[in-house]
């Protein structure tokens, strides 16, 4: 396996550059950024490139500027991939609920290329079974869904506002251009509007009336989570929660801990 220090001198080589190249450029761009951490002497260049000593990300930065290669594919070269797989965001739940920035710069995505011809979108079944191929897909392919102003937000480990429905640890979709809150017209709760809402303690996710001065954030009634009055002022509606994704029964645990004796009687 060819080693980032390795692709370091390869490239360097293939470009004609010397190490006092290399040591001259790299002095420019640490006087234009008035930071000598930028500045690769010949000595830590041979680190880099023969004792597999891994540069800072000052000193990566002025290899990619001067051998013109991407930063993160220099990055690759030292086992960090900016396009972050969705399973590592498990090893974190934060308590608060957030807009989810992650994966804001992730160059391709995994998507089915093909499916089984036999799939019915009217039937329930597994959907893994039905995906004949996967496929890596640069994002510049999906740009025409770039003109639907969605947002992704994260429901916080602690936000128990809309559980059971919307439970803790849900990746949300929101619809930004849905910001105005609708009243009544809906059958059941599950057809009512969830608002992703912003205010000063932070992000939730609820059900919400909005009056001449206030606004309600209304939780589901089964929470243990109370509706809330905040000024109008004091309130943004990001947008409606058009879709999501969750996990059932690792969050059970955390919301039982947090519901009194009535509210877990109901429930079973």
């Amino acid at each position: 396996m060819i080693t980032g220090g390795q692709n370091l001198r390869v490239l360097r080589e293939k470009l004609g550059l010397t190490m006092r190249d290399i040591e001259t450029a790299s002095d420019r761009i640490a006087r234009q950024k008035k930071n000598e951490e930028y500045l690769i002497p010949i000595s830590r260049l041979s680190d880099f490139e023969t004792k597999g000593v891994i540069p800072s990300i000052y000193r990566l930065y002025s290899l990619a500027v001067i051998y013109r290669r991407d930063f993160r594919e220099l990055l690759c070269w030292y086992g960090v991939d900016l396009n972050v797989p969705i399973a590592d965001l498990d090893v974190s739940s934060p308590p608060r609920s957030h807009l989810s920035q992650a994966l804001v710069n992730t160059q391709t995505v995994q998507m089915p290329v093909r499916l089984d011809p036999g799939f019915d979108a009217r039937k329930t079944m597994n959907f893994g079974r039905m995906v004949e191929q996967w496929g890596t897909v640069p994002l510049m392919y999906l740009e025409q869904f770039s003109k639907v102003n969605y947002t992704y937000g994260y429901v916080g480990s602690e936000d128990l506002t809309m559980y059971p429905i919307l439970p803790p640890g849900s990746f949300i979709q929101v619809d930004e251009a849905r910001n105005k809150v609708l009243e009544g017209g809906w059958r059941s709760e599950y057809e009512r509007p969830i608002y992703f809402v912003e205010t000063r303690e932070g992000y939730t996710c609820c059900w919400c009336a909005v009056g001449r001065e206030e606004t309600i954030l209304q939780s589901h009634p089964l929470s243990p989570v109370a509706p809330r009055v905040v000024r109008n002022s004091q309130t943004e509606i990001v947008g409606q929660v058009v879709g999501v994704a969750m996990r059932l029964g690792e969050w059970r645990s955390v919301a039982d801990s947090a519901l009194v004796p009535k509210e877990r009687e109901a429930l079973n």
